[in-house]
């Protein structure tokens, strides 16, 4: 049995090959050995030659970005540039936003040139908005210095002092923004547009501030008188006074403002006014000529003995009780706080003896009084005239 089991597993096994056979193999093994070597070289050769192009590649588009002044660098006029062209800067503009509006109106080159110099100068961030007057066709720095220059920007500056009437305000703002009269006039008639609240007598006397204000060019004359009446408005939210005072309080200042021209009077003379309503007699006259003077359509001087007792002047406070019918004029903040918070005293009279100087002397006893106002008169024998308390 094992004889037949052995003489089976001799036949399984291969005959065995001839030598003709085995070399003919072995070339076949070496030709396939040298075809993986070639493609390998080959796959080498191809990914030295892509990275190689890749490189390349890459260096043109890094020079051809460095060859775009566009782009990069920022295309820039040589400057000083021409001509001139108004330029308006919103309140709030970044250093692009301000590139882009100069690019489109002709004054520099590039956003990104403008950029660049804005950066570089460390008082860029103080440029202020509003519209200037700059060249065309200027270089991105020099755009830069000439917004921080205040002589190029165009604004309208309307100075109100304190103690000036409506009408005299009006004249200026018809005179500096070269609006006609009529036109201001019928601007402050319409109290809605000018933002007049309804604590305001019908005449909007004393609700223009005595301010100095700041305005685009082209501002009209509403624009203008609501700037004034806002300026009012937010003293008297600053200082919490009540609506139904503010009227009252604008009152009292404006007289204080026609007065008195020292810081230190003019507590004194709110004071008065509160103890000649309540406590200096019974009659609740003020009698204060600034008022009848105002009444009479004028800003100073003494009263005549006619104008004095003359009734038909409804601003005749030395006739008429109480404070008049509206303010008289634009008071500053100075004499608001003057009425919010007067000093105490028993004073009821009051006279300036020297006009140059405003040195005013406060009594409450009325023979003082009497003695202070020949001072005045002494000084008026060789001064010119002008109001008396």
């Amino acid at each position: 049995m094992s004889d037949l089991f052995d003489q089976a597993l001799l036949a399984d096994e291969p005959e065995p090959r001839s030598s003709v056979e085995r070399r003919s193999a072995r070339r076949d093994r070496a030709e396939r050995k040298r075809r993986r070597r070639r493609r390998t070289a080959v796959a080498v050769v191809l990914s030295l030659l892509l990275v190689g192009a890749l490189g390349f590649g890459a260096f043109l588009a890094v020079r051809t970005l460095l060859d775009r002044p566009d782009d990069t660098a920022g295309e820039d006029y040589p400057g000083p540039g021409s001509g001139s062209v108004p330029v308006v800067i919103e309140e709030g503009a970044t250093g692009a936003a301000m590139g882009t509006t100069l690019v489109e109106a002709g004054v520099v080159a590039s956003e990104r040139a403008f950029v660049q110099a804005f950066s570089a100068n460390p008082d860029a961030a103080q440029i202020q908005p509003g519209t200037y007057e700059l060249m065309e066709q200027m270089r991105a720095e020099d755009a830069v210095n000439a917004l921080l220059n205040p002589a190029n920007k165009s604004e309208l500056r309307i100075t109100v002092p304190e103690g000036w009437r409506a009408e005299q305000i009006y004249e200026r703002i018809a005179g500096v923004a070269q609006i006609p009269l009529e036109e201001v006039e019928a601007a402050a008639a319409d109290r809605e547009a000018i933002g007049l609240p309804e604590q305001a007598a019908e005449n909007p006397e004393g609700w223009f501030a005595a301010a100095t204000y700041t305005l685009e060019p082209d501002a009209d004359a509403t624009a203008i008188l609501a700037a004034m009446v806002a300026q009012t408005t937010s003293t008297f939210e600053t200082l919490d006074v009540p609506a139904d005072e503010q009227h009252d309080v604008l009152t009292r200042a404006s007289i204080i403002e026609h007065e008195v021209n020292r810081d230190e009077d003019r507590g004194k003379v709110a004071r008065v006014l509160e103890n000649r309503l309540q406590n200096c007699s019974d009659d609740g006259l003020i009698g204060m000529d600034s008022t009848i003077n105002y009444g009479l359509g004028r800003s100073g001087g003494v009263p005549e003995r006619s104008e004095l007792d003359n009734a038909d002047n409804p601003y005749n406070t030395r006739i008429h009780p109480g404070l008049p019918p509206t303010p008289i004029g634009a008071p500053g903040v100075a004499a608001i706080e003057a009425v919010l918070d007067p000093p105490e005293g028993d004073w009821c009279y009051f006279v300036t003896v020297n006009l140059d100087t405003g040195e005013t002397r406060f009594t409450g006893d009325y023979s003082e009084h009497l003695q202070n106002q020949e001072l005045f008169r002494e000084w008026l024998a060789t001064n010119p005239t002008d109001d008396e308390g």
